[in-house]
Formats: structure tokens, C-alpha cells, sequence
């Protein structure tokens, strides 16, 4: 009897036409949480999809553009729908200044928004572009936390200054995870919650 004829390997060709955009943009952020940003290439992630280098550019004129369009992800997904969210889920400033503190504890989410957000900041300390996306975020973010503390009453400079306060707090309770037990944590974020917020206005 004749061996069965093999059949040849189409990986590649039903790979590509199954690969979106976002799974290149997703390998890649994977690729810089966990290797930096020099390792961000076509090549390297080719080989996390299993597929060839051709594939790529069926989807980004090259590793620039792919590069802007993981910055372009993590500002959609990191700001402007969180904020949203924290927008939607309470009418009340008071609930949504809680919701703002509470970020950096929210389990699994929290640690992995907290790796891609040190790999960018450390991406971001030498190249441009990347410095240009976390100004951008940053000055949203804090934006965001001003309008809360505005509608709690506060005048605009002092809403700025009390959003920059609580910002900050909140990034450095992101990216210091291990600073502390649960319980020290917890008592960290009850004093800033006691410390930034404003008096409630009598009635």
C-alpha cells in the first residue's frame, strides 16, 4: 500500500485570514509587558501567532503604525471607556470619588492595567510618542477626577489640585502592590478618601 500523502500545512494562510488587527495589537502588548519594547517586533510576533512576517502587513503599514495603534488601545481601554464607566455606574460625585480610589484594588484587572501601565511609562521615558500618549492619558485622568471634586463643590483650582493629589495616589497604589498588607492598604485609602474629600455642604 502507498503511505497516505500528507496533507501540506495551511497554518499560516487560515491563521492570517483569522487574525484581526487587535490580535496583533494585543500580541504586542503582551510582547512589551513582558520583554519591553525592543522586543516588539514583526518577527517576534509572528512567531507568538504562528504566523510569517507577510501576514503583518496585511493588517499595518509597519511596526510605527503598530505601535501607535497600542497606544491608541491602551488610551481607549485604560481612560477614556474606564472613565465612562465610572461615570455610569453612580450619578452621586461622592460614590464615584470611592470608585476612583478604589481602581487600584480591584483584583486581577487592577494588576494586569498595572503592568501594562509601568511597561508604557518605562516605553514612555524614551521615546516621544509614547511620552506624548501618558501626558494625554494623565492630563484626561486627571481631568476627570477635577470634574468630581468640582461637582462636590470645590472651586477649579482646588478641584485641580485635589484630583493631581488623588491621582497620584492612585498610580502609586497601582504600581507599588506590594507596599503594605491588605489591611495597611485599606486604612491607606479610607485616610485619603477622609483627607481629599470636601466637607459635605450643609443643608
Amino acid at each position: 500500500m502507498n503511505a497516505p500523502t500528507a496533507t501540506p500545512r495551511r497554518r499560516d494562510s487560515s491563521a492570517r485570514a483569522q487574525l484581526t488587527p487587535e490580535a496583533w495589537i494585543q500580541a504586542a502588548t503582551e510582547v512589551l509587558v513582558d520583554q519591553g519594547i525592543d522586543h516588539v517586533r514583526v518577527d517576534v510576533l509572528a512567531g507568538e501567532l504562528g504566523v510569517t512576517r507577510g501576514s503583518f502587513y496585511w493588517h499595518f503599514r509597519d511596526r510605527e503604525e503598530l505601535l501607535r495603534a497600542v497606544l491608541q488601545a491602551w488610551r481607549e481601554q485604560a481612560t477614556e471607556a474606564l472613565t465612562q464607566r465610572l461615570e455610569r455606574a453612580h450619578a452621586d460625585a461622592r460614590e464615584q470619588l470611592r470608585d476612583v480610589i478604589s481602581l487600584p484594588f480591584r483584583g486581577r484587572s487592577a494588576t494586569r492595567a498595572a503592568r501594562i501601565e509601568l511597561a508604557i511609562r518605562a516605553w514612555a521615558r524614551r521615546d516621544e510618542m509614547a511620552r506624548h500618549a501618558v501626558d494625554e492619558a494623565d492630563a484626561s485622568r486627571i481631568g476627570y477626577i477635577a470634574q468630581v471634586f468640582s461637582a462636590l463643590g470645590c472651586p477649579i483650582a482646588e478641584a485641580r489640585s485635589r484630583a493631581f493629589l488623588l491621582y497620584t495616589y492612585v498610580v502609586g497604589e497601582s504600581l507599588m502592590p506590594r507596599q503594605g498588607s491588605a489591611a495597611q492598604r485599606a486604612e491607606r485609602a479610607r485616610f485619603v478618601e477622609r483627607l481629599l474629600s470636601p466637607p459635605a455642604a450643609a443643608g
